[in-house]
Parts: structure tokens; sequence; C-alpha cells
């Protein structure tokens, strides 16, 4: 039987990423090749998760008609879904590609506002949902207690669920040593987690291996962009090199890295081969405009790429 994978997305968005010449001041940016994507962490990674077979379901809190609209892009996509209704109107993001420099800019609201009763009503749906992994991921929404992470994953670890937790700031420092399977912090999420700078491949490795050990999760993945990413264990530190490639959009890379990691985990894939996976889909989804719209072949002929380069 396959393991399922339940997703939480505590503040999800619809993404809107489209290109223009020049992104200027005062002038209007006249743009195309504009694409719209239900968004936020644990949505990216349910789409990443279905897109590779995996058996999953994303809860979300949502609300308004832009929260309507996520749901029917869900359902469009096959994506199965259950949402957690709020008052407020989610939040609207735009990724806009300057062609001219190849940069990239992201306008990304902080999200609407909920009261406890919306955020206890997650608490109690998940409660009710049976499953092997739970991986929460995304910023909060306003009036959500910093904790709440913490929350979820220690409920969840008395379950017996697995959790992974791909998130920032106080809702991160927060929530270690709750139970947690991995965490997913960029480097400069780590950074900001430790406190100090991380300038070389020896300090980034050192820190994570220390929150190991301090018991802030078994598992702590770094993702590093363009240059890979690596995981810290009990058992040491496994580093791995992406693969040069094209970038059309780095939204929802993250995402995918997480989904595609945690699915071969949850398959019972060695840490070394999760990676692996994770890398693989973090560098199909750059290959595709729009936030986290990798292919499976993409990510599967990433991956035979990543193991001819360690032959």
């Amino acid at each position: 039987m396959k393991p399922r994978l339940v997703t939480l997305t505590l503040n999800p968005a619809v993404d809107i990423t489209c290109s223009a010449d020049v992104v200027q001041p005062t002038h209007k940016i006249r743009t195309s090749d504009e694409h719209l994507d239900p968004g936020g962490g644990g949505v990216n990674v349910a789409r990443v998760l279905h897109v590779l077979n995996g058996d999953t379901l994303a809860v979300m809190m949502a609300g308004g008609l832009t929260g309507a609209l996520i749901e029917e892009q869900l359902d469009k996509g096959g994506v199965p879904r259950l949402t957690v209704p709020i008052h407020g109107s989610t939040r609207i993001c735009l990724t806009v590609l300057e062609r001219s420099t190849g940069l990239e800019y992201r306008f990304v609201p902080e999200g609407p506002s909920v009261n406890r009763h919306d955020w206890q009503a997650m608490l109690h749906l998940l409660e009710e949902i049976d499953c092997d992994w739970l991986i929460a991921s995304g910023s909060l929404e306003h009036g959500m207690p910093d904790d709440i992470y913490a929350r979820v994953a220690s409920a969840a670890s008395r379950r017996g669920q697995r959790v992974v937790l791909d998130c920032a700031g106080p809702a991160l420092s927060a929530a270690m040593g709750s139970g947690l399977e991995m965490i997913k912090p960029s480097l400069g999420e780590l950074r900001a987690l430790v406190g100090h700078d991380l300038p070389d491949d020896r300090s980034q490795e050192a820190a994570a291996a220390a929150l190991v050990r301090q018991g802030a999760a078994r598992l702590v993945a770094v993702s590093l962009g363009e240059n890979g990413a690596f995981v810290a264990s009990a058992q040491g530190v496994i580093r791995m090199a992406a693969l040069p490639c094209k970038v059309l959009s780095a939204v929802g890379a993250g995402d995918s890295f997480v989904a595609a990691m945690t699915l071969a985990l949850a398959r019972g894939a060695p840490l070394e081969d999760a990676l692996r996976w994770g890398v693989a889909a973090g560098t199909a989804a750059v290959l595709c405009a729009g936030t986290a719209r990798l292919r499976r072949h993409d990510v599967e002929s990433q991956y035979e790429r990543l193991c001819a380069a360690d032959r």
C-alpha cells in the first residue's frame, strides 16, 4: 500500500506569473506569458506529489473568491483537497520575469487575518485525518500563534505520523524539538535560525549537524538553489550539487524539493537517494514557467543525470 502524505497550507495563494521586457516605475508594464496556479507551500507540495504519483491530500485554510479559485484549480488538476474556511480572502501573489536582465521580481502579500476559531478548526480537522506523513509548509496568516506548527507537529507525532516542516522565522524556531522528522530551511533561513553567518560549506554543515544533535529534527535538509542541497542526520552530512540548467522560474522549486525528497523517504529510499530525488525535482521545477509546474519525466530525467554524475 502506498504511503499517504498530507500537506498543510496555512496561508495559500493564487500565484500569477508573467514576463515583461523591463520592470520600471511609473510606466505601465506590459506583460505576457501569464500563468495562474494554486500556490502556497503545502499546496505546491501536494501538486508535485500528485504529479509524482504520490497518494496525497492538500489541507488548506482559504476564503473568499480567491480561495474558491484555488479550490477550482486543484480540482481541475485532480489534486484531492480539504479546506478550512476563513472569513478573509486568500492572497494573490505576483511574479514578474524581466526578460532584459533575467531577474525575477516577486510581490508577496502577507495574507488575511484569521481568528482563534479558524485555526483551532484546522487543528481539529487534522486530528481526524489518517496519514503516514504530514508536510507543513509556508507562512502563517495573521492571528495565528507563532507556535502553531509546534502544536501541529506534537499532535501529529503522538498519532504516529512523521512530520516535515518547511517554514521560517519564529514559527520555525518555536517548532524545534516538537517531534519533527525533517526541516527544510534555505541557507538564508539556516543562518537566521542559528543566529550567525555561515560563510563556507564546513560551517553550514556543522550548523545543520548541531541542530540534529540538539534534537531540533531527525533530518535537516538545506536547499542551496543552483548549488544543490545537503542533508544532515545522526550518521553525518550528504551534499549534492545540482546540474546546470536554464531557469525559467524558481517559484516553487523548494516545495518541489520537499515533495520529491519526502516521497522518496516515505517509499523507503536511502537518504542519499531521497536527496537526489529532491534535487532532481527542484531542478525540474525551474525548467518550467509558473509555480511548481514540473513534469514527471523531467524529474526522472534529472534524477538519471544526477545518478550518472555520481558514477
